[in-house]
């Protein structure tokens, strides 16, 4: 099957993935029909309303979705570069040296302010396009490339997601979304993030978090993270 996980976010291109295509992406994985498996969910988000307001459907196989478990492999093998010495020629403490500072400075702040505070730090970060910054339509860069090369608007969301990682929150806790924005008429991305009976956004378009109920003109198509993934339905 050929199915396109990426979200293309560049402006004038519309989002081309239909129900249809994800509901026979279901069957492709589970082998069973979508009402006889059971939906996953975070541990801790249990009461949290669904994202958008749409009805979720979990599966545990990632193995479609090889742009993300590419990415998860990728990032892996650099771990130990976030140590490295500042004589390396490769990324090391040094070139990360202000995205360590913000970490240290959060780590005893309240939940909410390091998901502001995250939000804000990566959306500092300029957008570039996937084909302008790698030569191909859609990659999804490691927070280390992100540092190095910027990105788009998944890669703000998977840097965010480690950031949040690395103060605590369990990846249980938190999605990559890949959403269309009715407005614009393109595929986007954010990152979700429960906390306290909400699932907050944390958006590269928007410099706030907010709730995903306060948000009318997203309509979600899928989301991730290292745990699973969930189809989203109206």
């Amino acid at each position: 099957m050929n199915y396109n996980e990426t979200p293309d976010c560049e402006a004038g291109r519309r989002f081309h993935v239909l129900p249809a295509v994800l509901a026979g992406l279901w069957l492709a994985v589970t082998g069973i029909p979508q009402a006889a498996n059971a939906t996953i969910q975070p541990a801790s988000a249990l009461a949290s309303p669904p994202i958008f307001g749409t009805q979720e459907i979990g599966n545990a196989n990632l193995a479609p979705f090889r742009k993300w478990t590419g990415m998860l492999d990728r990032q892996a093998l650099e771990q130990p570069l976030y140590d490295g010495p500042c004589t390396a020629r490769r990324f090391n403490r040094c070139h990360l040296q202000e995205w360590r500072e913000l970490l240290a400075d959060l780590a005893n702040e309240d939940r909410l302010t390091q998901l502001y505070q995250v939000n804000r730090f990566m959306n500092r970060v300029p957008y570039i396009t996937d084909p302008v910054n790698y030569g191909l339509p859609d990659y999804w860069a490691t927070p280390l490339q992100f540092a190095a090369k910027d990105g788009d608007c998944e890669d703000y969301a998977i840097a965010k997601y480690f950031s949040l990682k690395a103060l605590g929150v369990p990846a249980s806790d938190m999605r990559i979304v890949v959403l269309d924005d009715l407005n614009l008429r393109i595929p986007h991305a954010v990152l979700v993030v429960y906390l306290e009976g909400r699932a907050l956004v944390l958006d590269n378009q928007i410099s706030r978090v907010v709730t995903a109920d306060s948000i009318r003109h997203y309509r979600p198509v899928y989301s991730i993270n290292e745990q699973g993934w969930w189809l989203h339905r109206p």
